[in-house]
């Protein structure tokens, strides 16, 4: 299957994109491409435009001069751009599924569901761009009247993952868009033609040129061009710790607003009381989305002695059924992972628990698919202190860690930097209430593996992140508060 068999109406190429952004480049060729290749097949599916500090600069330039227009439309003008880009992204929905599965590897029904779940962004803030409200503040003075603006922040660069190549853009965008911001958008080298064609469905809905940019291609001369320059006013990231603390150093020369959704170690705590059905297909959904390369992924499973045998049995023969393959193919539910160098780190995390003594209950080896597909995993006696429960393994392993009472379990799942996303699988209603409030993450899900929505705020506590995206929350992110004190107001 071919790029231009899957994406002919959605993917029109860099060239076409980069020239609609950015009128002054129109001529512009860049000296190097980068190739995008299918992780299933290492098929080179596309050849992209490598850019770099110069290419960022001027899409900044295009960005500022589009905010001075874009700010200045009404509120209900922007809702209507967004959404008939909403319609537009629906309309595709299929063919940007087809894109995600080639050069992203999730299955087909994955990807499609990705897009369903990323064009709901925007129809969301397309309704929220209308709700940004001021404040009048009752005066401390009889002549003077005291009002609050909600105004937009401005140039804002979005930096995003290969994971979710749509929704992550999307979750981002919108809001950003809805408040009267525009953007320039740096997405992952591994998965540009995503952006690219959501990017060229913002311009056929009418979306101005200039509003949405892309660039691609050298990501530290990317990074540095966004962070230096004093006309972007706000940086948002979602990606590796690591990465998100130098951002966040590089913001502080031009003291940008910034907001930061990084790496978890989100636990998934099985009671003794939990419905054993319900624990395990939950904790299969968190734990095996997209190969378990998502920053919510169950990266250990607590499971409380009273159950652990009994869900161990259930859940590895749960996982055994999974079927592994290409994401075209029929009935498959795990793809590759994206490269090898995230094959090699998850084969290191399996041998240093295996070392230090957990036991491969099913899987632990690379499929023999090859390629880089690994075998849905299930670790038994692991501890605490190895990698696989130090660190996000971001690949289809799950280790199984037994704990003994409530407050054990609390311990240990908070004994961890990160604080993204949380799960606990039980029937006590006391209980859900005491471990959800304990837990110190941003997102818990009860009885549920899969909780991410538009409607509710998504984002970390500790080194998780900053700020919150997604529901009302995620429109502050991109407004500034403007205090206006109006003076002499009984003046005759």
């Amino acid at each position: 299957m071919t790029l231009s068999g899957v994406a002919r109406v959605a993917f029109v190429g860099s060239r076409r994109i980069f020239a609609s952004h950015l009128p002054s480049m129109q001529s512009y060729t860049p000296a190097f491409s980068r190739q995008v290749h299918n992780p299933a097949t290492g098929e080179v599916i596309a050849n992209v435009s490598c850019m770099g500090g110069k290419e960022t600069k001027d899409a900044i330039s295009s960005a500022f001069d589009a905010f001075n227009s874009w700010s200045k439309l009404t509120a209900a003008e922007r809702s209507k751009g967004l959404r008939k880009w909403y319609d537009l992204l629906m309309a595709h929905k299929e063919e940007l599924g087809q894109l995600i599965t080639l050069e992203q590897g999730k299955p087909l029904k994955e990807a499609v569901g990705e897009v369903d779940y990323g064009a709901k962004f925007i129809e969301f803030y397309a309704e929220e761009a209308k709700r940004v409200y001021g404040e009048i503040i009752p005066a401390t003075l009889p002549d003077r009247r005291l009002f609050v603006l909600k105004q937009p922040v401005g140039v804002a660069g979005a930096i995003t993952p290969w994971n979710f190549p749509l929704a992550m853009i999307t979750r981002k965008v919108g809001p950003a868009l809805a408040c009267g911001c525009t953007v320039v958008v740096k997405p992952s080298e591994f998965t540009p033609l995503t952006a690219l064609a959501a990017a060229e469905l913002a311009l056929q809905a009418g979306i101005p040129p200039g509003v949405v940019n892309v660039v691609m291609g050298n990501a530290p001369d990317i990074g540095d061009a966004l962070l230096t320059s004093p006309q972007v006013r706000k940086i948002t990231f979602t990606g590796s710790t690591a990465v998100g603390k130098k951002l966040m150093a590089g913001a502080a020369g031009t003291v940008k607003k910034v907001s930061l959704e990084l790496g978890g170690n989100a636990p998934c705590i099985v009671f003794d009381d939990a419905d054993l059905n319900v624990a395990v297909n939950g904790a299969l959904a968190a734990k095996f989305r997209n190969s378990g390369q998502t920053c919510v992924c169950a990266n250990r499973v607590l499971v409380q002695e009273g159950i652990y045998e009994k869900f161990a049995d259930a859940f590895s023969k749960a996982v055994k059924n999974l079927k592994v393959g290409d994401g075209f193919g029929e009935g498959v539910v795990q793809g590759p992972l994206i490269n090898k160098a995230a094959l090699e780190k998850v084969e290191t995390f399996v041998e240093d628990a295996v070392s230090k003594g957990a036991k491969v209950l099913l899987g632990g080896r690379r499929h023999s698919l090859g390629m880089t597909f690994y075998e849905p995993t299930v670790l038994s006696n692991v501890k605490s202190e190895m990698l696989v429960s130090r660190e996000e393994v971001f690949g289809p392993v799950a280790p199984l860690l037994c704990f003994k009472t409530e407050e054990e379990a609390i311990h240990m799942a908070n004994d961890t930097n990160a604080g993204l996303a949380a799960y606990i699988f039980t029937n006590n209603l006391q209980r859900t209430w005491r471990v959800s409030e304990a837990l110190e993450y941003g997102l818990v899900g009860v009885n549920e593996g899969l909780i991410s929505t538009e409607v509710a705020p998504f984002g970390g506590v500790k080194q998780s992140g900053l700020g919150r995206e997604g529901s009302k929350y995620g429109m502050d992110e991109f407004l500034e508060i403007k205090y206006v004190c109006l003076g002499d107001m009984n003046r005759k």
